[in-house]
Order: C-alpha cells, then structure tokens, then sequence
C-alpha cells in the first residue's frame, strides 16, 4: 500500500510526522505500507530548514508542488492541477491522507478523488459553524468527499454522524498534534529571548494573533492590545508576530515597556515559551490543543471554537472579541481561580500507531480500492489521451 500524505503548512508537517515514524515502525514489523511527502508549497516558512526536519525525525518531501502565493482560488488551481499532474505521472496511491484545514486540504482530496483514490481525513468533522472563515469551508468540503475520517473527539464524531457519515467510515484515534508534543518534550529548548526578556516560570504571557477580525480592524487591534496590557499585572507579554501583523502594529504606535514584539519561533522554542507561561492568549486553534495537553491556562480570542474539548475539557476558555471581556478574564487568572483542565481521551501520544493500523486493516479488507468508475487505468488516465 503507498500513501500519499499531504502538508502545505509547517503546522501540516507537524501532524505528518508522527504518522510517518508509525508507518516506520509498521514495515520494520513486515506491514505492507509506504508512504510519500507531498509538500504543496502553499505557505513558504523560512523556519522549515533542514533542522526543521531533523527535529521532527521525517525526511524532506518526496514533492514539492511550488503552488505558494496568490489569492486563494488560484493557489487552489496551482495545488490541483499539481498534483494531478503528479498522479498522473504515477506511481498512483492507494490512499491520500490529508491533514487538517488549509487550502491543500481540500485542494488534493478533490483532485485525488476525481481519479477515484480514496481520501482519509485527519481531523476529520471538527466545526466551528464560522461562515467567515476559510477554515471552515475547507473542512466541510473535503470532509463532504472523504472515504474515511480519523477524528480527534466525540464532538467530531458526532458532527460527521449528523451530516449522514455511516459509523463504519469513522476512527476515533485522537490526535496526531498531540503526538508529536509528547514526542518533543524532552527536547524542547529555551530561546535566547529567555535571558534577553528576563523571563521567569509562570510569571509572564504568550500571545499570538492573527485572524482578520482581530489583526485587520485598526481600533479593533488597538483595544484589544490595550486590555491585555492593562490588565496583565505588569508581567511581560510575548507577542511572536508575522511580517504583516508587526506592520499594522508598528503602523499604530502600540507599545508598553513589557509588550515584547518577537519573530515567530520555531516549534521546540515556541513549545518551550507556552510551557512555562503563566497564560496564553490566542486566537488559534491549534495552540488551545497544546495548552490543554500541557496544563497552561488559555485565553481565546474568539466567539467560537472547532475543538470544543478544550473548554469542555481543558484550560481554554472562549473569551469573545469584545476587548471588554478580557479584563475580567484576567483578573479572574490572576486571582488564581482558572480552571484545571484534563486531557481528552485518545490524547496519549499514540494515535498514529492507531491509524496505521486502521490503514493496513482498511487495505487488507479490500476498502482502499480505487473507485468503481476509475478501476481501469485507461478511464484513470484518459484525460491524457
């Protein structure tokens, strides 16, 4: 069996590795199973170097499809139209494996279900009910052509039984993000900003932004900025920012003597900061995954949530955007009176192995077939001819 496994974001690669080193682990073990890389290149990070790839433990991608830049239909038609030029070259997978919700998400599982090969999901069935973000958007429509869905939560699971997913198509096997968090931990490292900031355990906040309705409103950006800092009880605020986020707010004058603006980390470093943080506020989902797991309180800057399980279950709370909740969120952290989260279920470091195994009893029981329409190669590759 070879499986194509999809990334077009550092955070894809992330959710990648820890499959990769299961299907290792698989063949050393005689499982029929190979995989390969494919990097769309929808997002250049000049953080993913060599060591980027070292510190996961995965080997560059066998492709690069080069579809970065551009407005968001283009980069989709620069990601099919690669891809499926890739297919069409062969050798032909048995399964594309994609990851999360980004453009490539969705992008490759239309393309590789047009040539009838089937399509799993990891994170499958996670919804936010957000119209305004392309996140959401990508998730219903790969999740709408999906063979199989390997989910994180039962919230998840029961989102995909309500939209008609029979019980047999899905795999609750937890989280692959969370993976390689437990992977990393003993080789996490302490950023040269620890003694540059003067930082301290527990005695300072994380915080990243970068969703529009937060970072594109100038007096929305302001108020927000102004409530964490005037409530943060004069502790440092570690604000990693992006090019286009540290110009809007170079562009607004904002600073205080403890807002300090930084690059963006990599992951051992920013993994390291988040650890040994008082807090962390955040409009990211990823972040409230990694809060929970770690225990670290967690402040969201958003009226809704696709992963529930953390404020149901873990450290994070759903704050809103209305720059005025903030301040009573903060002085309730302070006070000592957040909550104590718990660990989801399936969260253990283990859920790649769980899909590993689910592929190879998928391929063994004949459900990894190409589709019937597609089971000759001269319809596969007609377009060719």
């Amino acid at each position: 069996m070879l499986a194509d496994l999809i990334a077009g974001a550092r955070p894809n690669f992330m959710k990648i590795a820890p499959i990769t080193h299961a299907i290792r682990q698989a063949q050393q073990q005689g499982g029929d199973i190979r995989f390969r890389i494919i990097h769309t290149g929808q997002h250049y990070d000049k953080n993913m170097s060599d060591s980027f790839f070292e510190q996961l433990g995965i080997p560059k991608p066998d492709h690069n499809l080069g579809a970065g830049g551009g407005t968001q239909a283009g980069q989709t038609a620069a990601i099919m139209t690669g891809y499926e030029r890739l297919l069409q070259a062969g050798p032909r997978p048995d399964i594309c494996i994609v990851v999360g919700d980004v453009t490539s998400t969705m992008a490759c599982s239309i393309t590789a279900k047009k040539l009838g090969i089937r399509v799993a999901h990891v994170e499958g069935g996670i919804r936010s009910r957000d119209w305004t973000m392309p996140e959401e958007i990508n998730r219903v429509a790969t999740d709408s052509i999906t063979d199989y869905f390997f989910t994180t939560s039962d919230a998840a699971n029961r989102n995909l039984a309500s939209e008609g997913i029979t019980p047999d198509r899905i795999f609750h096997v937890g989280n692959t993000m969370i993976d390689t968090l437990y992977s990393q931990l003993d080789h996490l490292r302490k950023s040269d900003l620890w003694d540059e900031l003067g930082l301290h355990d527990g005695a300072y906040f994380v915080m990243t932004l970068h969703r529009p309705a937060n970072v594109d409103e100038e007096q929305t950006l302001r108020d927000l900025i102004n409530n964490i800092m005037d409530h943060s009880g004069g502790e440092p605020v570690v604000f990693p920012t992006h090019p286009r986020t540290r110009a809007i707010l170079n562009s607004l004058g904002l600073t205080r003597p403890n807002l300090h603006y930084v690059d963006p980390l990599g992951y051992l470093e920013f993994i390291y900061l988040v650890r040994s943080a008082r807090a962390v506020i955040t409009d990211s989902g990823g972040i409230t995954e990694e809060t929970t797991v770690l225990g670290v309180p967690c402040l969201t800057l958003r009226d809704n949530t696709e992963r529930p399980e953390t404020v149901t279950m873990g450290t994070n709370e759903l704050i809103g955007t209305d720059p005025a909740a903030i301040g009573p969120a903060l002085e309730q952290l302070m006070s000592g009176n957040w909550k104590t989260g718990q660990i989801p279920d399936k969260w253990d470091g283990s859920t790649s192995q769980r899909i590993v195994e689910i592929l190879l009893d998928l391929a063994a029981s004949g459900r990894l077939a190409a589709h019937r329409a597609y089971r000759d190669e001269s319809l596969l590759f007609s377009a060719k001819k």
